[in-house]
């Protein structure tokens, strides 16, 4: 069963940075590549950022630049450094284990991170 809890989010000013942090609770972490996912209000679920097993990184053409993936397969976490946040950040932010594609995904969603940027 797949697992995962995201943490670090909040409100940050435009410029601002955040770290998020996803801790999954998967016997075979290292294995999985993990998704960062985001929704804002109205709009649908998007693909941020992903990191495969082997430590390739996959980046939305919105955040190329200003987003880095990483993770620490010792501490069975992902997380996702957001620097020069936009007022368009702003969005429930999640992450889930990928699945045949980055469009699908292997557990549940849970109730992710809210990150609000000010202008």
């Amino acid at each position: 069963q797949v697992q995962l809890v995201e943490s670090g989010g909040g409100l940050v000013q435009a410029g601002g940075s955040l770290r998020l942090s996803c801790a999954a609770s998967i016997r075979t972490f290292s294995n999985y590549a993990i998704g960062w996912y985001r929704q804002a209000p109205g709009k649908q679920r998007e693909f941020v950022a992903g990191i495969s097993s082997g430590d390739t990184t996959n980046y939305a053409d919105s955040v190329k630049g200003r987003f880095t993936i990483s993770r620490d397969n010792a501490k069975n976490t992902v997380y996702l450094q957001m620097n020069s946040l936009k007022p368009e950040d702003t969005a429930v932010y999640y992450c889930n284990a990928k699945g045949a594609t980055w469009g699908r995904v292997l557990g549940s969603w849970g109730q992710g991170t809210q990150v609000t940027v000010s202008s």
